[in-house]
């Protein structure tokens, strides 16, 4: 107990990502663009849909949360990592790993019952358009969007504190860019087969049911789609569908690969490099799959670019 307490509130050393490559300054240069341009279109999105009155519907609220999520996400993660490459100084504290890893674990897991929800949403939409007003109002929404950061937080919170009271071998370096749960645990020296089981089960919880879900409803949505008369709406319903199913597709994708992969933990390269695509590439992608296949979404940005011009 006096080595644990003695031991317990040391730095740790992040290692960074691919070691072997010789010109990393070129990949954190793109990082950085990337990281600009998601931070960018997801803050721009938001602005929008608070802006403009024609996107306060139910799917736009959900929208902006899934944006906000995004935004911390790459936020919680990317400027630490710059900063230690560029500075050489790869140490983050004990304070800072585990804020780390309750940010990026609580808004990856609110995602993914965010992402659900929105398919509920467009479930009814599509397949009871009468009732849509009534049963997505304003309440049920702030329930989603509740329930999503409730969710997150709370189960974050339980793997935040469960992964960092475990005694850390020295010299305490984590083989990757930032403090993630499955990296930390590669260097504790106790017995942790247990907690890795409970691992497995919360990816099934997190990533395969909410899959299974997302995947059952959108087959009764295009069974649906493809019955409605109208060219005009099945068009609308099938972009909709179709911008929906590539932010399941961006989200899922990578975490499966990571946590359900048979020997994911040793395949350190492969996992960073969906790290990197989870974190950073992703949160660029989800604003576009919406706006720019979304006119409502191009109308409010000519408009605020029309109101920009004329306040000049």
């Amino acid at each position: 107990m006096g080595r644990r307490n003695g031991t317990a509130f040391i730095d740790f050393t992040l290692l960074g990502f691919f070691p072997e490559f010789r010109h990393t300054t070129v990949i954190v240069s793109i990082i950085l663009l990337i990281f600009t341009a998601a931070f960018t279109c997801n803050t721009l999105l938001i602005l929008l849909i608070w802006l403009d009155s024609r996107l306060h519907t139910p799917m736009y609220f959900l929208l902006s949360q899934l944006s906000l999520m995004d935004l911390i996400l790459t936020s919680s993660i990317v400027p630490k990592m710059a900063a230690n490459f560029f500075s050489r100084w790869q140490s983050i504290s004990f304070l800072a790993c585990g804020i780390q890893i309750f940010f990026s674990l609580t808004v990856a897991i609110a995602e993914c019952i965010l992402i659900t929800l929105m398919c509920f949403d467009r479930y009814v939409a599509i397949c009871n358009p009468l009732g849509y007003s009534v049963i997505i109002n304003r309440r049920v929404c702030l329930q989603m969007a509740t329930m999503s950061w409730a969710g997150g937080a709370l189960t974050s919170l339980g793997h935040t504190a469960f992964t960092l009271h475990f005694q850390i071998c020295s010299p305490r370096e984590i083989p990757h860019f930032f403090c993630e749960v499955m990296a930390v645990l590669r260097i504790v020296c106790e017995d942790i087969s247990a907690y890795e089981k409970a691992v497995v089960v919360t990816s099934i919880l997190v990533l395969l049911l909410p899959l299974s879900l997302i995947l059952s409803s959108y087959a009764v949505i295009l069974l649906a789609v493809f019955r409605m008369n109208s060219p005009e709406g099945r068009n609308k319903a099938l972009t909709t569908c179709s911008s929906h199913l590539c932010v399941v597709g961006l989200y899922f994708g990578p975490g499966i690969c990571i946590y359900m992969r048979p020997g994911a933990a040793k395949t350190q390269t492969l996992n960073q490099g969906l790290f990197i695509f989870g974190t950073v590439l992703t949160p660029l992608l989800n604003p576009l799959a919406y706006s720019l296949r979304n006119k409502e979404v191009l109308n409010a940005l000519r408009k605020l670019m029309g109101k920009c011009q004329s306040f000049r």
